[in-house]
Order: C-alpha cells, then sequence, then structure tokens
C-alpha cells in the first residue's frame, strides 16, 4: 500500500472490491470490504474483543462509532437497536463508502457514516463504541478522544478497544487524568493481547452518595 494508510481521507491504492464472512449480533453475513481500509480480508481481532465485551447498547438515542473502517461495529449496533441512530465517523471516504454500501445491503436505514466535521454539533451520544485508529499517533488520537468524550449523555458510556502492546495501558491513565472531573475509567476486558476501556460520564453535579441511618 506504500505510503497509504487506513487513515488516508482518499486511498490512492486500488480498490479490489471483495467480499468476506463474518458473524455480526448473532447473524452470519457476508460484507463488503476494499483495499486501503483498515483490516479488509477479517473481522480485526480488536473489534472481535470489543463486540464480544460490550454490554448491549440502549434501546434508542445516538451512537458514535468512531473510526468505524467498513463498519463492524455501526452494523452490529444499528442491528441491535433498529430505532437509534448511528453515526459511523471516520476521516476514510472509501471506508465510509462501504459502511453505506454494506448497510443498504442489510436494509439498515438507521446509519449515517459520515466525516467527523459532518456530525451536527447539537447530537450527544448515549454510547460510543471505537476501536480507535492507534496508529495515528498519540498526539492525533488524543485530540479525537478530547473531541468526541465529552459529547456523551449523561450516564453514559465509551468502550474503547486497544491492543496491549500499542499502549493500551498508557492510554487509560491519560483517559484518566484528563477525564478526571465528572467521568470516571476502568479497564472491564482483557483478550489476545487487546484491552476494553470503559469511560462513564456521570451526572453534572454528581450524585452524592447516600447517607445511611
Amino acid at each position: 500500500m506504500g505510503s497509504d494508510h487506513y487513515f488516508s481521507a482518499t486511498p490512492a491504492s486500488a480498490e479490489n472490491l471483495r467480499t468476506i464472512r463474518v458473524r455480526l449480533a448473532g447473524t452470519d453475513l457476508e460484507v463488503t470490504t476494499a483495499g486501503g481500509v483498515f483490516s479488509p480480508d477479517r473481522l480485526d481481532a480488536g473489534t472481535a474483543v470489543l463486540l464480544a465485551n460490550m454490554p448491549p447498547v440502549p434501546p434508542g438515542g445516538h451512537f458514535l462509532d468512531l473510526g468505524s473502517g467498513w463498519g463492524p461495529i455501526s452494523l452490529t449496533m444499528a442491528m441491535a437497536s433498529p430505532h437509534a441512530t448511528v453515526w459511523a465517523v471516520d476521516v476514510n471516504e472509501r471506508a465510509l463508502d462501504l459502511v453505506r454500501r454494506n448497510a443498504e445491503a442489510f436494509g439498515l436505514t438507521n446509519v449515517n457514516a459520515v466525516l467527523p466535521d459532518d456530525v451536527p454539533d447539537d447530537v450527544s451520544f448515549r454510547t460510543i463504541r471505537s476501536n480507535p485508529p492507534i496508529r495515528v499517533g498519540k498526539n492525533i488520537l488524543h485530540d479525537m478522544l478530547e473531541r468526541w468524550i465529552p459529547r456523551l449523555d449523561e450516564r453514559s458510556d465509551a468502550w474503547l478497544v486497544v491492543q496491549r502492546n500499542l499502549g493500551a495501558d498508557s492510554l487509560q491513565r491519560w483517559l484518566a487524568a484528563t477525564f478526571a472531573s465528572g467521568y470516571s475509567v476502568h479497564r472491564t476486558a482483557t483478550g489476545k493481547g487487546y484491552r476494553v476501556i470503559k469511560v462513564r460520564r456521570h451526572d453534572t453535579p454528581p450524585t452524592e452518595p447516600i447517607a445511611l441511618a
């Protein structure tokens, strides 16, 4: 792929559309992927760990898949919660086209595959689920998370999966320090060399503990 990366806005590599079989939301599916996007030949191991270890999505509201790739997280959330609106956000135009193509193939009308700046400013999220693009570099990754995590609704969670040897533990420490007020950060699962990190946004002001007599 040369200098072409899955986080390129417009990949220069050949598209090479292909079909792969995956299991999402308990259903066996044939999805369309392509060259120049993240993990085009299979369901990425980290995404599989996240999908296996995250709770059911809420019954409605706005959901965010940050760094959607060809869409396994977005498709899973859309199938599991048909009354919700799923925002599949990526900078890679080819990836967004694949999300739209796959959502249409499965009759999922509740998926919006868009560039980051195309999400309306007044939208807040009942949940964020993400296999974030760690390889974009620490500064860009931190900017992304500082932009989107504050858009969680109160009493809502972000679930992130990060490979241990790509800095999962240091990212967890950064999240805890950056979102120290009004949030809590915990590791909820490990598997296949990955960590699942939960960021919880609490009430404003935080709920006081109940005083027992």
